[in-house]
């Protein structure tokens, strides 16, 4: 399993769980999808995709969340990654992570507010 410790924390952070490459995430796109329990342990699990806001939702909780490469796979869509990415409001160590690891993320052109 990928995953990496934020620079600076302590041993006990949460790790951050990296795909080995962007193009296995082949998720789904559309839809409604319910997230087990793991990875949302309290409100609504269900997610219409359809839904822009719903869809941030769900990849924002899913990538603060994750615990195995699985979780990635199963719920993470590469292109809708690529769509979603400087929108999602996410904790730097992990945005630095996922910068880090691919650079394809990391170049993309910032979203004006």
């Amino acid at each position: 399993m990928a995953v990496s410790r934020p620079e600076g924390k302590r041993p006990y952070a949460k790790p951050i769980v990296l795909p080995e490459r962007l193009d296995l995430l082949t998720g789904p796109v559309g839809g409604v999808v319910g997230l087990p329990r793991h990875l949302k342990w309290s409100g609504n699990p269900r997610y219409d995709l359809d839904a822009p806001g719903r869809i941030v939702d769900l990849y924002r909780t899913v990538i603060n969340e994750a615990a195995t490469l699985e979780d990635l796979y199963a719920y993470f869509n590469e292109t809708v990654l690529m769509t979603l990415w400087r929108k999602m409001w996410l904790p730097s160590a992990l945005r630095g992570a996922w910068d880090e690891r691919f650079s394809r993320l990391r170049d993309l052109p910032e979203v004006a507010a």
